[in-house]
């Protein structure tokens, strides 16, 4: 069982490198299982982008499980010599996974009869279920238990440099589409917090296309409030 989050855990002032990505990750596989689950098999089209849509997220998915590998496991390791040894053996069995869902996607596209579609569309939903569960799990761990040994061995300003090299590290057409599932996730606070600081280190055209990539993910009252915190002299006017 996975431990449970202290009340230190939930109230420390203390940077969590975790917090934007895993609910960026938990609103992508939630959307993503939806879309299978209600997938029109006799409409070539749904078909064909609810595949996409499962692709896409496998993508992201062995993304975020490089770049825990490559930057904060080591990170921890030289904090705490074993610390990330064990979600490290479950990286591998989500790669595993993944691989497995690519392989149901292909056999939900190339399915030649009605029946063998709903068959294999009734497959993928309930693997990619247990896939989804699994990652609550393991991302809930993370949140207790690596940041515990994060912030036992490095400061703030050491972690969000960590978290600058993780983001430089990602082509920008894959940010953006991270950017989409993060931005709508976040709380207005999160959300405007994030997006001023992007404002001030991005270049202009960047930062413009991260608005119009989460734009139609948010409500009126959403981006009203959002523009309200970036803009507030202009919104007063």
């Amino acid at each position: 069982m996975s431990p449970s989050l202290s009340d230190t855990t939930l109230t420390a002032p203390r940077y969590d490198i975790y917090a934007g990505i895993h609910k960026a990750l938990r609103s992508m596989m939630n959307d993503t299982l939806f879309s299978v689950g209600r997938v029109d098999t006799n409409d070539a089209n749904d078909m064909h982008e609810t595949c996409e849509r499962v692709l896409e997220l496998t993508e992201i998915l062995t993304r975020h499980l490089k770049h825990e590998n490559e930057f904060i496991h080591p990170a921890m390791e030289q904090g705490h010599l074993g610390s990330s040894l064990r979600i490290a053996e479950e990286h591998v069995q989500h790669q595993t996974a993944i691989s497995g869902l690519r392989e149901a996607v292909s056999r939900l596209a190339t399915a030649d009869s009605a029946l063998a579609k709903r068959r294999a569309a009734h497959a993928l939903y309930h693997d990619l279920s247990l896939f989804v569960a699994e990652n609550f799990d393991h991302m809930h761990e993370e949140e207790a238990k690596h940041n515990a040994a994060l912030w036992a061995s490095y400061s703030d300003a050491e972690l969000m440099a960590m978290e600058g090299k993780i983001v430089a590290s990602i082509p920008l057409a894959v940010n953006l589409t991270i950017m989409r599932w993060m931005i709508p996730a976040l709380s207005p606070g999160e959300r405007a917090d994030l997006l001023t600081g992007m404002r001030a280190s991005a270049p202009a055209p960047a930062f413009a296309a991260v608005l119009d990539a989460v734009r139609p993910h948010l409500s009126a009252l959403d981006w009203s409030k959002l523009m309200l915190a970036l803009e507030p002299e202009r919104m007063a006017a």
